[in-house]
């Protein structure tokens, strides 16, 4: 029998023959699981900005209302994605960054049905062989939450109890560590965050009942910020700006024919009007948000074709199909989808696109550029109002230099009327545009009416009636210069400085909180639920003068059994309107949250309770809800620190004594005197950062929110509250003769 011999290009029967002992192919050996696994991230966790979508779609996922994010060096260094949604387990804490757990699937079949944004538990997962991550978090009705650390898919200890709020907050860090080149690449990469940013503000036009923010690590203003609202022009006005939003059509397409295809798709498309140097396309697939190729390319061509000036279209666009129509396991970072009789769908959505460009093209529209008047200061007619120069390019007026404003009051933190409609003046009423962003605000934080209780709305009209219009101006356009003291901080309005006493305004303002939020509080979760007599015994004890005297325990232990009785018989209604929470053993174990990311000084809880129990008239429903609100108001207040201010004199109190020897802390009045080896540094050091919250907390949380919430009563304008200590005009006056 003959042989034959197939041989290739590259080798010939001589070859072969000369040479028997060719070399074998490589053998076939399977990967450790390691590589595999490193592998696998690195396609899942392809830059920062997957990581981010990925944690915001777990957040959105696990029912959240309010998201946060901060990055860091473009996320390498850090990403910290915080939620108020249910949370999880603690049961499932060991199993949570492992590859391929989820509770989103337990059969291949529930992806024909898949409703959540995740479903293969590879995201986490891929996130601990790349980084080190790090979950905090807290199921309903735990008295407190879990700390746990994850590495290469394994948590590396048992989960820690801790202080937690509400939901899960997930921090990942130096990102890339083990993958040299990545990391390198993007490094030298200036656009990561943001990317991060856009795809922040994408979620957020789609995602309407959800607040969003994000900031980079350090940085005291957020670079987005939205509200829930229930409108979404309202929505993109917020994210993307009003030159945006007012050039927009909204667009509907459906298809019910089983033959063909079964979609409904609403949105906004920019007109005639808008230009851009790039196309925007925000696309959501059932709620996903995802990337079609075929369908962007198709727009362009109808905008190209219909409005050749303007063919960078804006495009926000939402398609609902049923959830067996669509397969999401076609990419690995779920980027993209592919969708049943996805030609036909995109040959109706062209349709209706090109139908609404031309009809909107027959008659353009050409707007004039005017100053808004919703983001200047509301003019007054007095001689030392100053004028605004128009912004429009054109030359205006020139503005006396003792009239100039040289701080841009209009960039404060949480900036949102800037981004509001403007209504014709002829239509404008008394009110600023800073009262359409309250109201809308209170409704968003409170769903249902703020409320229905006679008592409530009475005592929400007296501090509406009570308001101070020349205050409420100054509150709502300052800036903030510094601290002048412990209790004064230095604001800067127009031409004018004032001191402004940030205790008296923050108690006033954390009343009105209450007034608004009531019976519709989130809650702070004590980590060690605290008794309630032995916090009254401590409020005493604090304002007795001669404490250690004996005589008067026995007085004290029965006032606190006293109080303590009185608040335990009204516990259902400190939980129901005050999100107060005391448990049956009379231990308090949840306290409101009256402003979001502010958290109270624990150290005046024992003041608080005794308040509750000795200030609070119980029997007249109105006196009551105010009390109690005065009361919470008093304790969420930003009073100074119980340790004395290190800088000047207060460094005497952190001055060593030797054992043995009476208690001398301020034997000497100069600073300087002391010595550095003499100073009790742990204790300076938490003086110090007590002191360092407080002024950060009075800059980025207090300022802000009273330009958004704060109506100041008219009592302010005389108890010393505010006090103009300069005036820019008169100062000039002063100076020009020198």
């Amino acid at each position: 029998m003959d042989m034959e011999i197939e041989t290739s290009d590259h080798m010939d029967v001589e070859e072969l023959i000369s040479n028997p002992t060719h070399k074998e192919p490589p053998r076939i050996h399977r990967l450790d699981e390691a590589v595999v696994n490193r592998i696998a991230a690195g396609e899942v966790i392809q830059r920062p900005v997957s990581a981010v979508k990925e944690l915001i779609e777990n957040s959105l996922d696990a029912g959240s209302t309010a998201i946060s994010v901060t990055v860091k060096d473009g996320g390498l260094k850090l990403i910290q994605v915080s939620d108020d949604g249910h949370g999880i387990r603690y049961e499932d804490l060991p199993i949570l960054c492992e590859r391929h757990t989820t509770s989103k699937l337990s059969k291949f079949e529930d992806l024909q049905s898949i409703k959540s944004m995740g479903f293969r538990g590879e995201a986490l997962a891929s996130m601990t062989y790349v980084g080190h991550v790090t979950v905090t978090t807290i199921t309903k009705g735990q008295l407190h939450g879990y700390r746990a650390t994850y590495r290469d898919g394994i948590m590396e200890h048992e989960p820690k109890a801790c202080a937690a709020v509400k939901g899960t907050h997930i921090m990942i860090e130096n990102l890339f560590y083990n993958m040299t080149a990545r990391r390198k690449t993007l490094q030298n990469s200036a656009d990561d965050y943001p990317k991060i940013v856009d795809l922040i503000c994408r979620f957020a036009i789609h995602h309407m009942s959800v607040s969003f923010s994000c900031r980079k690590h350090g940085a005291g203003r957020a670079d987005v910020h939205s509200v829930a609202t229930s409108s979404r022009l309202d929505a993109i006005r917020s994210v993307y700006g009003l030159s945006v939003a007012q050039n927009l059509m909204k667009i509907e397409a459906s298809d019910s024919d089983p033959s063909s295809s079964i979609f409904e798709m609403d949105g906004f498309i920019s007109n005639s009007n808008y230009t851009a140097k790039k196309i925007t396309m925000v696309l959501f697939i059932n709620d996903r948000l995802v990337e079609c190729g075929s369908l962007k390319r198709a727009i362009e061509i109808v905008y190209a074709a219909t409005l050749p000036k303007a063919s960078k279209p804006f495009i926000y666009m939402s398609i609902k199909l049923p959830p067996e129509h669509v397969d999401v396991n076609v990419h690995p970072t779920k980027r993209e989808v592919s969708l049943l009789n996805q030609e036909v769908i995109i040959e109706k959505i062209q349709f209706v696109i090109e139908s609404k460009l031309r009809n909107s093209n027959e008659s353009q529209t050409f707007q004039e550029q005017r100053v808004d008047p919703s983001t200047s200061v509301t003019i007054s007619s007095s001689k030392d109002s100053p004028s605004h120069p128009s912004t429009s390019g054109s030359k205006s007026q020139k503005i006396p230099v003792h009239k100039m404003v040289r701080t841009d009051s209009q960039d404060p933190a949480g900036r949102l009327h800037a981004y509001l409609q403007v209504k014709p003046p002829n239509h404008l009423k008394g009110s600023s545009g800073l009262t359409s962003v309250r109201s809308s605000i209170r409704q968003r934080r409170n769903p249902r009416e703020t409320a229905d209780l006679t008592s409530i709305q009475e005592l929400i009209r007296d501090v509406d009636s009570s308001c101070h219009s020349e205050l409420l101006d100054i509150v709502g356009h300052c800036t903030y210069v510094g601290m002048a003291d412990d209790v004064f901080a230095l604001l800067q309005h127009n031409t004018h400085l004032y001191l402004a006493n940030v205790i008296n305004l923050s108690k006033e303002l954390m009343y009105q909180q209450v007034l608004r939020r009531f019976a519709h509080f989130s809650a702070i979760q004590l980590s060690d639920p605290a008794p309630l007599s032995e916090l009254i015994m401590l409020a005493l004890k604090e304002e007795d003068l001669d404490p250690e005297g004996n005589e008067n325990d026995d007085l004290k232990e029965k006032i606190a059994e006293m109080n303590t009785q009185l608040i335990k018989q009204k516990t259902e209604m400190l939980e129901e309107y005050f999100g107060i929470y005391i448990d049956p053993n009379g231990n308090l174990s949840r306290l409101p949250v009256v402003l979001d990311q502010y958290t109270p000084d624990m150290d005046r809880v024992p003041e608080f309770v005794l308040c509750l129990g000795n200030d609070v008239d119980w029997d007249d429903e109105k006196i009551c809800f105010q009390t109690i609100a005065a009361a919470v108001g008093n304790f969420y207040a930003l009073h100074p620190p119980l340790l004395p201010n290190p800088s000047g004199d207060g460094l005497q109190f952190y001055k060593k004594v030797p054992s043995g020897s009476p208690v001398q802390r301020n034997a000497s009045r100069n600073a300087e005197d002391v010595k550095k080896e003499d100073i009790e540094h742990e204790l300076l050091l938490e003086a110090e950062i007590a002191w360092a919250q407080r002024e950060w907390s009075i800059q980025h949380v207090l300022l802000p929110s009273m330009r958004l919430f704060l109506k100041p009563p008219t009592s302010m304008a005389t108890d010393g509250t505010f006090v103009k200590v300069a005036s820019l005009e008169k100062l000039y006056r002063i100076f020009e003769r020198c």
